[in-house]
Parts: C-alpha cells; sequence; structure tokens
C-alpha cells in the first residue's frame, strides 16, 4: 500500500449498517467522498462557505476494492493522495484502514476531472493546484 500524508477519521454510525451487521457497501463511497472533500481542505483548495460549483473538480471514474468488511463502532481514517495528474484529470488513490489498528478495509481509486461548472467543461488543471499537490506529494 503507498505512502499516504493524509488522512482523515470517520466513525461508523449505526445507520451506516446493512442487516448484515457490517458498513453497507454504498457508505464506502460516502467515506471516500468525505476524505477527497477534507484533502482538498487541508491542501486549501476548498475553503469552508465556498460553493461545491467552485471546488473545480468533477468525478469522472471511481473504483473501490473490499478488503474486510467494517463492523459497528469501528473507528476509522481514511487514505487520500494524488498518485498521477495530466493536462486535465487527476488520480487520487485512497485507502479505508482501522485507526486504532491498521487493518486495511478498502482500497479505492478515483480519476477527477478539473471542470469548470459555468461552461460545463473540462478545463486543465489550474497551475497553483498542481504546484501545491506536488510540494504535497512530492510528485
Amino acid at each position: 500500500m503507498p505512502k499516504f500524508n493524509f488522512y482523515y477519521p470517520v466513525e461508523v454510525r449505526y445507520g451506516d449498517l446493512d442487516p448484515q451487521g457490517h458498513v453497507n457497501n454504498a457508505k464506502y463511497l460516502t467515506y471516500l467522498e468525505q476524505a477527497r472533500i477534507h484533502y482538498k481542505r487541508q491542501l486549501g483548495l476548498f475553503h469552508e462557505g465556498q460553493s461545491f460549483l467552485e471546488i473545480g473538480v468533477i468525478l469522472a471514474d471511481l473504483h473501490i476494492t473490499f478488503h474486510a468488511p467494517i463492523e459497528w463502532a469501528r473507528k476509522l481514517k481514511v487514505g487520500a493522495r494524488t498518485s498521477r495528474m495530466g493536462f486535465k484529470s487527476m488520480t487520487v488513490e485512497q485507502c479505508i484502514v482501522d485507526a486504532e489498528n491498521g487493518e486495511l478495509y478498502a482500497t479505492g481509486e478515483a480519476v477527477l476531472v478539473a471542470y469548470d461548472y459555468q461552461e460545463r467543461k473540462s478545463i486543465p488543471i489550474p497551475e497553483d493546484w498542481r504546484e501545491i499537490i506536488s510540494s504535497f506529494e512530492k510528485i
């Protein structure tokens, strides 16, 4: 598993469970999304009070591999790291792990496209984003 410089804490809520008593698969998507948003906040690319239409990215592709079921009351941390930047898109690798013992529950990969919501079209990744992400991730 790659090294992550950013983790976001997540607490499993009772409402996240399915009838089998473990976290419903759809909730993994929410956990990963929360971490991606807070990753952008950590880097200063998204600020509290800012419209989600101003984030400047749109999700183009997402893959999740489930490694183990997550049970109620687990304390999790969700990692996010940018592993690749193209001209208009970037790949964000992610993981969901137990915050106490490091057990791996899921890995994921999201492709985000720089996007102008007013014009409804993809745009080049802003240069300041490239510099901030490259500096943080050492890529």
